[in-house]
């Protein structure tokens, strides 16, 4: 797997998910990642036990749409000592739940924008930027049948263009990620694009060209992980 995230072109590895329980073994996994593949590894914690001293980053979020104030600012509070002692960099970014929203959304207690209320996302976005954060994630959830809507990702861009804007979930074509970076995303994340061995790589490829030639019309810099 390592090497057709590789080969593909993609920039970086997320690791982390909704449902990560042993600490331990989730270290030892990042261990084993950094021992074969010189690709940066960026934690994308979903709670305490998604903190590792063995990644290079992490992705110090904040769920702005959730019900429970926990995962908007109580887990980071709780995370923060951890992560200081660890000396990981941080990497402040405002994660918002779109649509479906999947396994993500059951875990953090997410009220889901819909896919037909970008005003909505404009909000949150704006109002993460101005709380300083450097990345806005919108995210589809994983394995679900519709990427983020297209009227968000560019209406969003309008307002934030200096935030760095991702977009994961439901992304499972080189078209698809034309589409996305062409209207404002700069970072295109995949998951489970990946369980399919048979098809990873030209899977992967497939959408790291669709990114690159997106990026090449907006003249900007973007990217798979």
């Amino acid at each position: 797997m390592l090497d057709d995230i590789t080969n593909s072109g993609s920039v970086g590895i997320m690791v982390g998910g909704s449902t990560i329980a042993d600490n331990e073994q989730f270290s030892s996994f990042i261990k084993k990642i950094k021992n074969i593949c010189s690709l940066p590894v960026i934690l994308f914690p979903n709670n305490l036990n998604g903190i590792s001293k063995e990644a290079d980053a992490i992705w110090f979020m904040s769920l702005l749409n959730s019900r429970n104030p926990y995962y908007i600012t109580g887990a980071q509070m709780l995370g923060a000592p951890i992560i200081k002692k660890y000396n990981l960099e941080t990497l402040s970014m405002a994660y918002l739940i779109i649509g479906e929203g999947g396994t993500a959304k059951f875990i953090g207690d997410a009220n889901p924008i819909p896919n037909n209320k970008p005003e909505l996302a404009v909000s949150y976005a704006l109002a993460a930027s101005y709380l300083g954060m450097k990345y806005l994630y919108l995210e589809a959830g994983s394995g679900v049948n519709d990427h983020v809507a297209l009227d968000i990702i560019s209406s969003v861009k309008k307002y934030v263009s200096q935030t760095t804007l991702i977009v994961g979930g439901g992304i499972r074509s080189g078209e698809t990620a034309f589409d996305i970076i062409k209207n404002g995303a700069d970072i295109v994340v995949t998951g489970s694009l990946l369980e399919n061995p048979q098809q990873r790589l030209k899977n992967l490829t497939n959408i790291v060209n669709g990114v690159e030639k997106a990026g090449s019309l907006r003249r900007s810099k973007s990217s798979v992980i």
